[in-house]
């Protein structure tokens, strides 16, 4: 059959959808809600030294583990990138991403500017970069007061934090306002279809390109 022989065009190298905001703004529950729509996206799972908050499970938000074993993982080279935020560590272990990536499979990175630098670094073909802000200031408090999940303490630290994390926003290929949440996700879904087309993520086009060079008129 033709279909047997002929190079499959769909052949294609994964991407790593990086998003990144100040506290917040929205990244965590956009993200949940792009996996949910796109099945041909996982979510990298980080390691991390936080403590483990209400409604958080094991392996599928976090991987929680303790200050020595995060050094350990360091120190060996496990980790594709690792950052230092709110005084807890967070990295994402390099042997799944890899081996998802030259499988063809998306991977999305719900992480701060600090990680997203060092993925920059090592990988900037295979990085698309998603830069979160929220609408306004006094939303962004709101929001984080909402979650329920912070002292008081935290909340005005992390707002705190704001100035200086907004600074990054450069960096990324593309910028987010989080006003509306369908808006936000559509439009992330919006630049993953069009990432995902991009000729360098795909090899396999060029074998396919050459049958119709090779055609001659029957």
């Amino acid at each position: 059959m033709l279909d047997e022989v002929m190079p499959d065009p769909r052949r294609r190298r994964g991407l790593m959808l990086v998003m990144s905001s100040p506290s917040g703004a929205g990244k965590t529950s956009i993200s949940r809600r792009v996996l949910e729509l796109e099945p041909e996206l996982a979510l990298s799972i980080s390691v991390t030294t936080r403590p483990q908050r209400p409604g958080e499970i094991e392996g599928v938000h976090y991987l929680f583990i303790d200050s020595p074993q995060f050094e350990r993982m360091s120190v060996r080279g496990e980790l594709l990138e690792h950052a230092r935020v709110y005084g807890n560590s967070y990295g994402t272990p390099r042997a799944a991403v890899e081996e998802a990536l030259a499988g063809g499979r998306d991977v999305l990175f719900d992480i701060d500017w600090q990680g997203a630098q060092q993925l920059r670094a090592a990988a900037a073909d295979d990085m698309v970069g998603v830069f979160i802000l929220p609408p306004s200031l006094p939303e962004l408090e709101r929001r984080l007061k909402s979650r329920a999940q912070d002292s008081d303490e935290t909340v005005r630290f992390r707002l705190a934090q704001v100035s200086s994390d907004v600074t990054h926003w450069a960096e990324y290929d593309y910028v987010l306002v989080n006003k509306e949440f369908e808006a936000s996700v559509a439009a992330v879904r919006a630049i993953l279809a069009a990432e995902r087309l991009r000729r360098r993520r795909q090899p396999g086009l060029t074998n396919f390109v050459e049958q119709f060079r090779a055609s001659r008129p029957l």
